[in-house]
């Protein structure tokens, strides 16, 4: 090879060809991310896949302390949908879900509406807004179960200020306690709404809002009319988010409340885990969690088809 010789030219056979090592090589190198992927891929089968087929064929068992595979068909999901304790949890799940997800896109969109009107200390502002969603549901849980403590929190400021009508023992209240569970939800996540639905408005085009105070349309009516429906993926990413909370309130709820007072505050993560570890039901715990399973998937279906699998134009 001469020292002006192209680099090409040597690479090439004889006749001018390409040589055979270069696309060996190529077909090595698209080959190396999946065997780099492979343990990965198997974790993520055994793990997930695996552990979630052992569900739901324990489901159909008699197991109590440990696994029997001694199948009794339906009868775990009949006793489950017979058992006043999972009909409240599930109930105590809807009630949750609904208040902290309309709760925090109302006071997250609201945060992020107000932030947008580029208010002074914005910079401030959005992290003490944001700063919440930082801490766990589990820390959460343990501040909220201080401020709304009768003789440590808010309460005994109240009494102390000579208003003991608003002392209210909330986490005391078989009434009351779930509300307080929506409400420290609500403190914690309000956040991430504000900051998705802040990034929603700030990428809006600037010359819709020229148009509208040329047209002389009001601020608040732009906003409902025009804005925010065009921040509607946000809405829908936000809404996912919040439903694999609301699914994961576990640490919240035992944080806070631990499902009292009695099972006011009960939910279907609880009553599996108490029914697994407690109780030693194995069978009805995997009923529960494959129940919970289906209805996770049926959520999440829709969602998952629109925003992966369907084309763009609405084609297939």
């Amino acid at each position: 090879m001469s020292a002006t010789q192209p680099v090409s030219d040597v690479l090439a056979g004889p006749g001018g060809t390409t040589p055979v090592s270069r696309p060996r090589r190529g077909r090595r190198i698209a080959w190396m991310p999946h065997v780099a992927l492979t343990p990965s891929w198997i974790i993520a089968i055994v793990a997930y896949l695996g552990t979630m087929a052992a569900t739901v064929e324990l489901s159909f068992t008699r197991s109590k302390l440990l696994p029997v595979f001694e199948f009794v068909g339906w009868h775990q999901y009949v006793r489950l949908f017979r058992s006043d304790v999972w009909l409240i949890s599930v109930g105590n799940l809807l009630l949750f879900g609904v208040l902290y997800v309309v709760g925090c896109l109302v006071i997250g969109s609201v945060l992020a509406i107000l932030l947008d009107r580029r208010m002074r200390g914005e910079g401030l502002l959005r992290t003490i807004f944001l700063y919440p969603y930082a801490l766990s549901f589990i820390v959460t849980g343990i501040v909220w179960r201080w401020i709304l403590d009768p003789t440590l929190g808010i309460g005994r400021s109240f009494a102390a200020m000579g208003l003991p009508g608003l002392a209210i023992n909330w986490l005391g209240s078989e009434q009351l306690a779930i509300y307080a569970v929506v409400v420290s939800g609500i403190w914690q996540s309000a956040g991430l709404v504000m900051a998705l639905m802040l990034a929603g408005l700030r990428g809006v085009d600037g010359e819709i809002w020229k148009a509208a105070r040329v047209d002389g349309i009001p601020v608040w009516r732009t906003y409902v009319s025009i804005i925010i429906p065009q921040t509607w993926p946000m809405v829908i990413t936000s809404i996912v988010l919040l439903a694999m909370s609301v699914v994961k309130s576990y640490d919240l709820i035992v944080a806070l409340t631990n499902g009292g007072p009695g099972v006011s505050t009960d939910v279907p993560a609880k009553f599996i885990i108490d029914y697994l570890f407690v109780r030693t039901n194995v069978a009805l715990a995997m009923a529960a969690s494959t129940v919970m399973l289906v209805v996770v998937v049926v959520v999440l279906m829709p969602w998952i088809y629109f925003q992966y699998m369907r084309k763009p134009g609405g084609g297939r």
